[in-house]
């Protein structure tokens, strides 16, 4: 499959696709003007191919994502040149928020693979994946405040949720950025690993996600993320009507076949 552009590599092997973020000597910034049609184009291609279980997300070179394009910013060029209103829309709605919009449309599992800083919108990305993995040397921030900013790109809706209120405003508040052990001990990232493991555990995590039925793999991401905005109410109702098309499955009879004989089930979404 070919690549979706220098700045965003593609690949694919077998169920898992890899996405990296591909400007190194710049720290992987993101924001740049084809940085939403490439992100959007990638999470069609996911979307609509149901081969697809997993996606790992990771950065190439030193950083994972330092964030937004600081020196544009100073300079008032490009995204950053015109008015604020043509900047809410032209920068925000219709670049960033559709980067950050294509990470959390994506319908199967995404695991960050978290191999330097990720800050500012960096980790708003991360963020939107449903796992992170963080090499040792990960560094992690919301640096906003810090350059006269307010969190603009979907952090300040997430970040609470996935770490708490408290350490969310400490993390914005101050503008502070912390290591990869203190994320975990905090719960933004699920484990910290050696740098030259980071992409051989995430592999590796992949695998044990695609060994699962996929449809109900989707199925089941879904009721996760109605489970952030919904109700109890709407999410029982939705567990409820999914649960039912699980039980029609091949895949779910598969499953219970291969638990009494013993063996280990071949799901093929179905």
């Amino acid at each position: 499959m070919p690549a979706i552009s220098d700045a965003l590599l593609f690949e694919k092997n077998g169920p898992i696709v890899t996405l990296t973020i591909n400007r190194p000597d710049m720290r992987n910034p993101l924001g740049e003007p084809e940085d939403a049609d490439n992100f959007t184009e990638a999470a069609n291609r996911i979307n609509e191919d149901r081969d697809v279980r997993c996606v790992i997300l990771t950065g190439a070179g030193s950083a994972f994502s330092a964030g937004g394009n600081i020196k544009a910013m100073r300079e008032k060029s490009d995204a950053f040149d015109g008015p604020q209103i043509a900047i809410a829309d032209k920068t925000y709605r219709h670049r960033i928020h559709r980067i950050v919009r294509a990470v959390w449309g994506l319908e199967v599992p995404v695991i960050a693979a978290v191999n330097g800083p990720a800050i500012g919108l960096g980790n708003d990305v991360a963020c939107m994946c449903d796992t992170r993995i963080a090499s040792d040397s990960a560094k992690f921030g919301v640096t906003f405040l810090k350059i006269g900013l307010v969190p603009g790109d979907g952090g300040a809706w997430l970040l609470p949720k996935i770490i708490g209120m408290a350490r969310a405003a400490e993390l914005f508040y101050t503008g502070d950025i912390v290591d990869a052990q203190t994320a975990q001990d905090w719960g933004l990232v699920s484990r910290v690993v050696p740098h030259e493991d980071l992409m051989g555990e995430a592999q590796k995590l992949a695998a044990k996600i695609c060994n699962q039925p996929p449809d109900v793999l989707r199925m089941t991401k879904r009721l996760m993320r109605a489970g952030i905005t919904g109700t109890f109410d709407t999410v029982m109702d939705m567990s409820a009507s999914m649960q039912a098309l699980a039980h029609g499955t091949e895949d779910h009879m598969e499953a219970l076949d291969a638990f009494f004989e013993k063996r280990k089930p071949e799901f093929k979404g179905r």
